[in-house]
């Protein structure tokens, strides 16, 4: 870890920090907060003792290693923060070995509270507020969170280092907390700011701070009417969806729910077929017009071309040498 700024704070600074996830929930929330409040650059992890790249990036026939993930610390002074944000989830004994990094750092500048950011995926539908779920590694700072209007998460787990952080910390009395906006099902491989902002929202009340956010905002409307037109796509081609026997009783159940309330429910099954065929396709590349069939099926390759198109690109970048 580099260390470039010789900063005295002076008060305990809070941490936060971000990884990607689901939803790009945390890493947006996190960098809009720092990027508005203008912090400044404290240090840097080299990450080139823990990335392992998996291929190789070939352009023009030109095969070359992909680029090493940047881990960058920030801070500001009044309120005293350190900011990690990382571009890249490193699991196994590396990614321990860099939460025990960002531990020990916060230690020797006295932090007393860790917070990150993450996204809870639920089914409904985009048109829902935001909720935002706590998951705390002490239970003084539960009890502390207990009346606000933060629920505590449902029995469950958060993957990657945003939640496996809270652990760490736990061994040397950092009081943290993974704050997690709820999510539609179906977005949880496309940015949704709109969690992002709730999260804001409540970092800064903690903090005693206010940032402009008439571009996230703007952005928000932007990804709504996207998700909002998938929806609807979703709902139009839905009655003819199901054609197998076996999925029959499935179709039955879902159709009801819609009916129900079909402006707060989604039909989780048809977006968890498209993801799972994402999956499927990283894998084997041969399953790639499957995808692309059922994209069409249900209009629905428009909004998703852009990944859909990566998926070509990272076929590049297996292909042996």
């Amino acid at each position: 870890m580099r260390i470039y700024q010789d900063v005295q704070f002076k008060t305990n600074p809070t941490m936060i920090a971000s990884w990607p996830g689901m939803g790009n929930v945390g890493i947006i929330s996190t960098d809009y907060l720092r990027s508005k409040i203008n912090a400044d650059v404290l240090g840097e992890i080299d990450m080139t003792p823990y990335f392992i790249p998996e291929s190789i990036i070939v352009e023009d026939g030109v095969a070359q290693l992909p680029e090493i993930p940047r881990s960058i610390l920030y801070y500001h002074q009044d309120p005293d923060l350190i900011i990690f944000e990382s571009n890249a989830q490193i699991s196994g004994k590396e990614g321990l070995t860099i939460v025990r990094k960002l531990i020990h750092l916060a230690l020797e500048y006295d932090v007393q509270r860790l917070f990150t950011t993450a996204a809870f995926a639920k089914d409904v539908s985009h048109t829902v507020p935001p909720q935002i779920y706590g998951a705390y590694n002490s239970k003084d700072l539960l009890t502390e969170f207990k009346d606000s209007e933060i629920e505590p998460m449902p029995n469950g787990y958060i993957a990657g280092l945003n939640g496996l952080i809270l652990g760490v910390a736990a061994k040397y009395n950092i009081e943290s907390a993974c704050f997690l906006g709820t999510i539609p099902s179906f977005a949880t491989n496309l940015s949704y700011p709109k969690a992002s902002l709730e999260i804001i929202k409540l970092l800064e009340t903690l903090l005693g701070i206010h940032t402009e956010k008439q571009e996230l905002e703007q952005s928000i409307r932007l990804v709504d009417s996207q998700f909002s037109e998938i929806e609807e796509r979703i709902r139009q081609y839905y009655p003819n969806a199901m054609k197998d026997n076996e999925e029959e009783e499935e179709w039955h159940d879902l159709v009801e729910d819609s009916e129900v309330d079909h402006e707060r429910e989604v039909p989780r099954f048809i977006m968890d077929k498209i993801e799972k065929l994402f999956e499927e396709v990283k894998q084997d590349r041969e399953k790639a017009p499957q995808l692309k069939k059922e994209l069409d099926r249900w209009n629905l390759y428009e909004l998703y071309e852009h990944r859909f198109l990566n998926l070509f690109k990272d076929s590049n970048r297996d292909t042996e040498l």
